[in-house]
């Protein structure tokens, strides 16, 4: 669907460029975007190595196993349905401590490893369990410190000052967060609550 909408939207602009005798600006545009999209590239790469380097660091000095026990009562209270040693939970507290220091691309693995552990535990195939919601919620509002692409972004486009969104952008996130949380939580009493799991 989304590629027929794209499509759409591709089409129309040649049309309406074609009507109005000026082609020729949608071909540069479209080189210019082409352009843009390989230098924010380039740029978000050189931001993303240096943080997963750092997160690499912060995991072997047992930074992250220390967030991840943080983590655990709130995780254990997300997760009700999730038995207690579980191998989801450590992955979700892996997503959750990546997202939390702004690292996307490093928490995405971690958070599919935890679908795929949640799957194994949903006794309907066809449809997500309440604990996948959940993950899936809080993977998209998640509280964020360090919003590291959107630096890397603003550094690329030559900010006067790449971060000084991170303020903004912890308030935002916290919010997202809780709303999210409170959404995911009222939805799952409007439905016939889900016994935990023993373990």
């Amino acid at each position: 669907m989304v590629n027929w909408i794209w499509l759409f939207f591709i089409v129309v602009g040649f049309l309406v460029a074609a009507i109005n005798g000026d082609v020729e600006s949608v071909t540069q545009a479209a080189f210019d975007g082409a352009k843009n999209g390989v230098t924010v590239c380039f740029g978000l790469i050189s931001v993303l190595v240096f943080w997963m380097g750092m997160m690499r660091i912060a995991e072997d000095a047992g930074i992250l196993h220390k967030l991840a026990r943080l983590l655990q009562p709130v995780v254990r209270f997300l997760f009700p349905s999730v038995p207690k040693n579980h191998p989801a939970l450590g992955y979700i507290m892996s997503n959750m401590s990546a997202n939390i220091l702004g690292l996307g691309n490093a928490a995405t693995p971690m958070g599919i490893k935890a679908m795929q552990e949640l799957q194994k535990l949903n006794p309907n195939k066809e449809e997500a369990s309440a604990a996948m919601s959940t993950l899936l919620a809080l993977n998209t509002s998640s509280i964020t410190l360090i919003p590291t692409t959107l630096i890397a972004i603003r550094m690329n486009f030559n900010s006067m000052n790449p971060a000084e969104i991170v303020g903004t952008t912890l308030i935002a996130t916290i919010i997202s967060t809780t709303v999210a949380i409170f959404v995911d939580r009222w939805y799952r009493r409007s439905r016939s609550p889900i016994p935990p799991l023993k373990g």
